[in-house]
């Protein structure tokens, strides 16, 4: 790990400038230079040197860092992770830690986590370059404070092909359109001809499944189908009536297209070049695709192939994803899922601090805005561009949601997902197939899922002390 924390990479320091700070001192030259260390909570200490540690390290070859992996957490099964996330920290005593957004809101609330408000104050660390409500949403979280920040966000979009629209006169999607309005904008596009060469509307989610559809939905709308804190099912109700009613339409029109059928196109697959073509928006034959921005990178490299150029969509632009009425100004497929926070007892503060602000300045941004953005995108506006001009506001236009449609769910008994699961879809392929109405699919849920939350988890049988079994067998 020191070994690690000593490497210096030429490239780095030729790109990268020193923009630090501490808590109280002026001298900024002669803070660098002192030793320090920082001991970081990190999935993998290797992934965490090659996200983050290698570029800061090259800055801060004094600072010797430590990252203690959170993998041992989860290594045995039936385990309480909540109580084994809190002993991880009070034995490791991490400086750095890195939290999701719920345990981020609980250690807040405990006040375990350090207050980034004054020092945020003091350093006049620049906040106005960060990406739309990501400070507020976090402050929320954290009861009116600042607990933590994050380097990187992900976030989806909306796709869409100009000439489709042109060709077929339909109006150009807009910023925060209703899930509503945008599949009825996919309807209006012809569903003739044979499936591996027809136009299609709308692509999302992974399989045509109707309760998946019907939960995308809801969700927009701050809905869920079981209060897990209470174990009570919420699912018969007028809204999942909507959502469902919604996302059927939306099916039986034709107009969407799914990712299982992508996967069919790649199975089919015989050169490269077909791998390329494989995704119908890529290929020129669906009007509006929700991605993330992997989906630009696969356009870029389909369109760089001499071979398939010419058949690559080009004339493409991206709004906002989808919303829902409730909540126009918010997204549920937005979201900061590596939340580091400094640990309120650290004894490393200033150089925790001096990490936090780095990896969530100009300069990192810069240096990651050039990398293949894996871990999502820089929280900095500046670096979220596009040459050509196009919409790329659209990933940072929403706020995140702060309805979160898991929560708790690990309160709930351990076979209720896919109980569950196989029940929504026998009832619904019910629905699809006329053969029950959507009311009497959602009475039957109700009650089949309340008979799972409340199941009692199968008794452990104890095994006898070897001494007293070796007793018994001797009798």
């Amino acid at each position: 790990m020191k070994a690690w924390s000593k490497f210096v990479i030429p490239f780095v320091i030729m790109t990268v400038m020193l923009s630090a700070c501490s808590f109280g001192g002026d001298d900024k030259e002669s803070d660098k230079e002192q030793q320090s260390a920082l001991k970081v909570m990190y999935y993998d200490e290797g992934a965490f040197f090659q996200d983050y540690g290698m570029v800061f390290s090259a800055l801060y070859p004094n600072v010797e860092i430590e990252v203690v992996s959170t993998q041992g957490i989860y290594a045995e099964e039936q385990k309480d992770y909540e109580a084994a996330f809190d002993k991880f920290i009070e034995e490791k005593q991490p400086d750095l830690l890195m939290l999701d957004t719920e345990r981020y809101k609980k250690m807040a609330q405990d006040g375990k986590l350090y207050n980034l408000d004054a020092v945020i104050e003091k350093e006049k660390y620049d906040t106005e370059g960060l990406i739309p409500g990501m400070i507020d949403y976090l402050r929320e979280l954290g009861g009116g404070s600042l607990f933590g920040m994050t380097p990187n966000f992900y976030s989806q979009v909306l796709f869409y092909n100009k000439d489709l629209f042109d060709e077929y006169k339909i109006e150009y999607p807009t910023d925060r359109m209703s899930w509503n309005e945008v599949i009825q904008l996919a309807r209006r596009f012809p569903v003739e001809g044979d499936a591996k060469e027809r136009i299609y509307g709308l692509k999302m989610g992974y399989s045509e499944d109707l309760f998946e559809l019907a939960s995308t939905l809801a969700a927009s709308e701050g809905i869920s189908y079981v209060n897990a804190s209470q174990k009570e099912m919420t699912i018969n109700t007028d809204s999942w009536k909507n959502a469902v009613q919604t996302a059927l339409d939306a099916m039986d029109s034709n107009s969407l297209f799914f990712e299982s059928m992508n996967n069919q196109e790649l199975n089919n697959a015989q050169t490269y070049e077909d791998y390329l073509l494989r995704d119908p928006f890529i290929s020129g034959r669906l009007a509006m695709a929700i991605g993330d921005n992997h989906y630009i990178s696969q356009i870029k490299q389909a369109s760089e192939n001499e071979k398939v150029k010419d058949k690559v969509v080009k004339n493409w632009d991206l709004v906002t994803v989808p919303v829902g009425q409730q909540y126009p100004d918010q997204s549920n497929m937005t979201s900061f899922q590596n939340l580091f926070a400094i640990r309120a007892e650290s004894p490393n503060m200033e150089t925790a601090w001096e990490f936090l602000r780095y990896v969530t300045g100009e300069e990192f941004a810069r240096v990651k805005s050039k990398s293949n953005n894996y871990n999502g995108l820089p929280v900095r506006t500046k670096y979220i561009t596009d040459a050509e001009g196009r919409n790329y506001a659209a990933f940072y236009n929403l706020k995140p949601s702060t309805f979160n449609s898991y929560k708790d769910f690990d309160k709930l008994p351990e076979t209720f997902w896919g109980e569950f699961s196989g029940a929504t879809q026998q009832e619904f392929q019910k629905v699809k197939d006329d053969q029950q109405t959507i009311n009497e699919a959602l009475e039957i849920l109700q009650v089949k899922g309340q008979e799972m939350l409340l199941k009692e988890p199968p008794a452990v049988k104890e095994e006898a002390p070897a001494a007293e079994a070796n007793t018994t067998t001797a009798e």
